[in-house]
């Protein structure tokens, strides 16, 4: 039954999805994200190069300006979504958040030294901290409860999009400008830069001018008490930490594919893969969430990166990471889009954005354990090791989740 409902939403057109008749926002919010996601992507999978290559960097400082980068974004979340249930306003925080990381992206032209580059970093985390809460509680503030699956599906395929359209830009400048696939250059990485403020610029004034505010409902809770937002959310959030540990950084994909053969231009060609997949899954699976139990959705997204691990761990050759790292993408666009739906089912309406704000928290803070235990893994064991050990996490987290949604739908029934 569930193969016959999957295959029934695949085959639906973009009317019968409906998105013609998405709301406003939505519409604005995908655009917004897949500008901005073209102008982020060409410059963040070339400014470690530009950090090794150019700055000449040690790749132990490259982890810890993009660690500290990750985990300011994940603490802003929660102030910013729960500023945005005290205030009941979305729009503005977001806007805010996306004109910062537009306004710091020029100074990586001039940047010289990596202290100015992790200034910039640290201001674009920072500001994608900011909007992105917000932002997410205003898509689920504009869309009603049987099409929110839907909503956020569509908003992962745009800013994927937007992504798999930046990494074609970065990886098409590198041509052009060096004529292959050799050490990445200043001047490269500058003209990439300057490319990259356009589609930035027009994020901002895109969600600006596009978007509403829809009059959230104000909190009148004292300052983030996590109780507040229910049992239900709070296990949810505890399975999910759960999944996130097994779930380590994807540069460990990336080195997993060095170590079969795979070049730079074939790394950035595998991203591309990832990210249309992803783009072509997304909203169909976020339709697909709104007919059947969202839950089942995750779980299903949950198995297959269990067996993309468990894939990643066995693979001997280059051709196995392409396969991988394209079905891949059907794995984020299962679950990704699906478990933001899903936080909002879960929540009242009025602290939907301190939801958003912790949930993003979580996901953030479980990168650094994940990570390490995964690095650990790879040295002790093998590279093999860390891919095994996250299939097997993500298989525990999947029966976790599903048997949680069964023991719901029997408490409710």
């Amino acid at each position: 039954m569930l193969h016959n409902e999957v295959i029934e939403v695949m085959k639906m057109s973009r009317r019968s999805l409906g998105l013609r008749h998405l709301p406003r926002n939505i519409w604005a919010v995908g655009a917004t994200s897949f500008l901005m996601d073209v102008s982020s992507e060409m410059v963040l999978n070339l400014l470690p190069l530009f950090l090794a290559n150019v700055l000449g960097v040690g790749t132990t400082l490259i982890g810890v300006i993009e660690g500290v980068a990750e985990a300011t974004a994940s603490l802003v979340k929660v102030f910013s979504g729960w500023l945005s249930d005290r205030l009941g306003q979305r729009k503005w925080l977001a806007v805010a958040g996306y004109a910062l990381s537009a306004a710091a992206k020029p100074f990586l032209y001039i940047a010289s030294s990596w202290e100015a580059v992790a200034g910039v970093r640290w201001a674009d985390r920072v500001g994608k901290g900011i909007r992105t809460a917000p932002r997410d509680a205003l898509v689920a503030d504009s869309i009603d409860e049987k099409r929110r699956g839907l909503a956020f599906g569509f908003h992962r395929a745009a800013d994927t999009g937007g992504a798999m359209v930046g990494i074609l830009g970065a990886l098409a400048a590198v041509w052009m400008t060096q004529g292959g696939v050799g050490q990445l250059t200043a001047t490269t990485f500058r003209t990439v830069v300057l490319v990259s403020l356009v589609p930035a610029g027009l994020a901002v004034v895109v969600l600006a001018l596009g978007a509403r505010e829809v009059g959230a409902a104000r909190s009148a809770r004292p300052p983030i008490r996590f109780r507040a937002l229910g049992r239900p959310f709070l296990v949810f959030l505890g399975i999910v930490g759960l999944f996130e540990l097994g779930n380590s950084a994807d540069a460990f994909l990336v080195l997993r594919a060095q170590t079969l053969g795979t070049n730079v231009l074939g790394i950035l060609g595998m991203l591309a893969a990832f990210n249309l997949v992803y783009t072509l899954v997304s909203t169909p699976a976020g339709a697909l969430s709104d007919r059947i139990p969202r839950r089942t959705v995750i779980v299903a997204g949950w198995v297959v990166y269990a067996g993309i691990y468990l894939g990643l761990g066995l693979a001997g050759a280059v051709w196995n990471m392409w396969v991988l790292y394209t079905v891949y993408g059907a794995y984020y666009g299962a679950a990704y889009g699906t478990a933001k739906a899903l936080v909002a089912d879960l929540v009242p309406v009025e602290l939907r954005g301190t939801a958003y704000g912790t949930y993003s928290l979580v996901v953030g803070a479980m990168d650094l354990p994940a990570s390490v235990i995964a690095g650990a893994l790879w040295q002790s064991m093998g590279p093999g090791a860390p891919f095994f050990f996250g299939a097997a996490v993500a298989l525990l987290a999947a029966g976790a989740l599903w048997i949680w949604g069964r023991s719901r739908v029997d408490q409710a029934g």
